[in-house]
C-alpha cells in the first residue's frame, strides 16, 4: 500500500515561501493570483494491506516526526 502525506501551514501561520512564491509570479506576468501557500507531499510505501492499520500506522508517523502539529496540518491518502 502507498500513502501520500499532504502537510500544509495552519491557516494563519506566516508562509514566506508562500509569499515569495507569489510575488514572483507577479513579477512574471502571471495576474489574477491571490494568496498562495506552500506545503509538501511525502510518499511512503507500506507493507501494511489492512487499510485502517495502515491509516493509524502513518497518523502516528505524522504526529511523532512527519509533521510538527502546532503549525502544520496533515491529510493523508492511501491507495
Amino acid at each position: 500500500m502507498k500513502a501520500k502525506v499532504h502537510i500544509t501551514l495552519k491557516t494563519g501561520v506566516l508562509d514566506p515561501q508562500g509569499k515569495a512564491i507569489e510575488k514572483s509570479l507577479d513579477h512574471l506576468g502571471f495576474t489574477g493570483v491571490g494568496e498562495v501557500r506552500q506545503g509538501k507531499v511525502i510518499e511512503i510505501e507500506l507493507a501494511e494491506t489492512d487499510e485502517a492499520k495502515a491509516r493509524d500506522a502513518v497518523d502516528a508517523m505524522c504526529r511523532k516526526l512527519l509533521a510538527n502539529t502546532v503549525i502544520e496540518n496533515y491529510a493523508i491518502e492511501l491507495s
